[in-house]
């Protein structure tokens, strides 16, 4: 299967790191918001530092937090997942650690509305971070446990993850802030992980129902995208003419690849793409290279 050259991959692992420094400091925490994940946990711990010890810094020293907790975390992607997963997390967590410390947090929130304002930051980040994530990589925090958890069990993904651990994050905030800084972040991290999961390509599967005279296309299937095929043959009932019927079980990601293949191998094909599937069985996902 055709990829993307390895330079792609670390421009869209950078631009989306950018965004979703810029959704965090342009649009939520200009509102008193918190995100989920080590990236709220690294929030709290700052505002902690700076309201209850009186702790100043010249910069958002979250970013720099953040960066300190993912350490032993990147000992999980170095043992567990792969060297490009690794490498890509760690660019992707530079590149963020960089834009939270250098872009400035205005002094008066962009949009004045607090529900414009995190719904914003929420497709912004979700969308950033789902564009590191179909590169193989990760943004750091939960997102390395939650490819790490999404390998290891069907049912798993990144967003899933992330509620379950927003869920302990924003009861923190509830706690040490108040219940409506902890309700709109909870609203927040909901549209975040929504936008997250639909941009997380690999995580989507889809179904292909294909009608071919070609029977070649199923041997390509097999070898260049490593997906199980069944097969039958059919019969056309206008020409009564024989043609095979094949299905096939691909992650969005490698829809467009696919059906390109097919289309060169049998410009008459007939393609049925479906998708929001419930699987049961032997699917891999392959969240990381």
């Amino acid at each position: 299967m055709k990829r993307r050259p390895l330079y792609q991959d670390y421009l869209l692992i950078i631009l989306g790191s950018v965004l979703f420094a810029v959704s965090i400091n342009l649009f939520v925490v200009p509102v008193n918001l918190y995100n989920g994940g080590i990236v709220g946990l690294s929030q709290i711990i700052r505002t902690v530092l700076s309201t209850k010890l009186g702790m100043n810094f010249s910069f958002d020293i979250a970013g720099v937090i953040n960066f300190l907790i993912n350490v032993p975390l990147f000992v999980l992607a170095y043992r567990s997942l792969s060297r490009k997963f690794f490498i890509g997390t760690l660019v992707a967590l530079i590149t963020q650690t960089l834009c939270f410390s250098l872009i400035p947090i205005p002094a008066t929130p962009i949009l004045d509305d607090v529900l414009a304002s995190l719904v914003t930051g929420a497709i912004v980040g979700g969308i950033g971070v789902g564009m590191t994530l179909i590169t193989g990589a990760s943004g750091g925090g939960t997102d390395i446990l939650g490819v790490y958890a999404a390998l290891h069990w069907k049912s798993f993904s990144v967003g899933k993850l992330q509620l379950l651990f927003n869920a302990m994050i924003y009861t923190m905030c509830a706690l040490l802030f108040d219940l409506s800084t902890a309700i709109y972040s909870i609203i927040y991290a909901a549209i975040y992980s929504f936008v997250l999961d639909k941009a997380h390509l690999q995580n989507i599967e889809m179904s292909l129902m294909i009608f071919t005279k070609n029977p070649q296309i199923k041997d390509r299937i097999l070898k260049e995208f490593v997906r199980g095929v069944t097969y039958w043959k059919g019969l056309g009932a206008y020409t009564q003419t024989e043609t095979e019927v094949l299905v096939t079980i691909v992650s969005k990601d490698e829809v467009n690849n696919l059906r390109k293949m097919i289309i060169q191998m049998d410009p008459h094909a007939f393609v049925i793409v479906n998708e929001g599937l419930q699987i049961t069985g032997n699917f891999v996902k392959r969240l990381v290279e």
